[in-house]
């Protein structure tokens, strides 16, 4: 995570010496608003608060960034979708060394799926920037109160029952062996309908790539649910899943000169500092109030930018 934190400040240097010219470039809408500098240090301290209830919510970094920016920032959606890329990335790329060593991030279950999302994310994010723009805002609102919707009715399941593991899942080798600290023994978990999954899947990179979100609240749910994965596996999967996807939805982005600086590195600080300190509070916090925060927060955003993308709130 210090390492992480370190590169990102590298990047804030390069925003401080860049910015100057991409502000006088940018639309008079934005420029002429409020000065260059300004922009960084708005989101340096909102990301730094959605860092904190993302932690403490349980949810990516990215699903909460780019609904909110996009929707209530003047910055175009192509550059916060891009950020919200990068967003996830940093995390993902923090806690999935630590996840592979402690043997939670399973490497067989993440490698075939994460090959079919990262395809995927590749034909999204092409697809996203080919997008009129108030398309893919209007596509994003809809996304964004399914997102809702779907964390609204969620249920989890600890260790899934799962029968018999199938031939596709046997094949790949998609099983393994954890150690459950809280049952106090080994679990020897297996997986079943695992085409069904690669099928979400593939819809799940379709997604990232095309809104620029951390795709978490969608790989668990399959992971859990769908295949039967214990939960901790699930999430240590999933979070080591994202590097895999964003980084190649994240570089369709960057060929195209969609990541701007400016937005992106404060962005970055902003929510990986935030992390640590929700990661500090997360024994303290009501996760149950902080839950309903977080919908909340997500059904004005996805409102906002659906009504946004349809004309009726510009």
């Amino acid at each position: 995570m210090r390492h992480a934190v370190l590169m990102a400040a590298a990047l804030a240097v390069a925003c401080l010496l860049v910015s100057p010219v991409l502000a006088a470039e940018a639309p008079p809408a934005v420029a002429g608003a409020m000065p260059w500098w300004a922009w960084p240090i708005i989101l340096f301290g909102i990301t730094f608060l959605l860092g904190v209830v993302a932690v403490l919510g349980g949810v990516g970094g990215g699903v909460l960034f780019v609904p909110i920016i996009g929707s209530f920032f003047p910055f175009h959606l192509d550059f916060v979708r891009g950020a919200g890329l990068l967003i996830a990335l940093a995390g993902s790329l923090a806690a999935g060394p630590s996840l592979l060593r402690n043997g939670l991030a399973n490497l067989r279950l993440a490698l075939p799926l994460g090959l079919i999302a990262s395809v995927s994310a590749i034909m999204g994010a092409m697809m996203g920037l080919a997008l009129p723009v108030n398309v893919v805002q209007t596509a994003l609102g809809i996304t964004i109160l399914a997102i809702v919707a779907l964390m609204g009715a969620a249920k989890k399941s600890d260790i899934p029952h799962v029968a018999a593991p199938d031939r596709l899942s046997q094949m790949l080798q998609m099983h393994g062996i954890f150690h459950d600290p809280a049952a106090g023994r080994d679990i020897d978990w297996h997986v079943h309908r695992t085409p069904t999954g690669m099928v979400l899947f593939f819809g799940i990179g379709m997604m990232a790539g095309m809104f620029g979100l951390g795709a978490g609240w969608a790989n668990v749910p399959v992971l859990n649910l769908v295949m039967g994965v214990p939960l901790r596996v699930s999430a240590a999967t999933s979070s080591f899943l994202l590097s895999i996807v964003d980084t190649a939805a994240a570089w369709v982005y960057l060929n195209k000169g969609a990541v701007l600086t400016m937005i992106a590195a404060p962005s970055i600080i902003g929510m990986m500092l935030g992390s640590m300190v929700g990661a500090r509070l997360l024994t303290r916090a009501k996760t149950s109030v902080i839950r309903k925060i977080i919908l909340s927060m997500l059904l004005l955003a996805g409102s906002r930018a659906l009504l946004k993308g349809l004309g009726i709130w510009a």
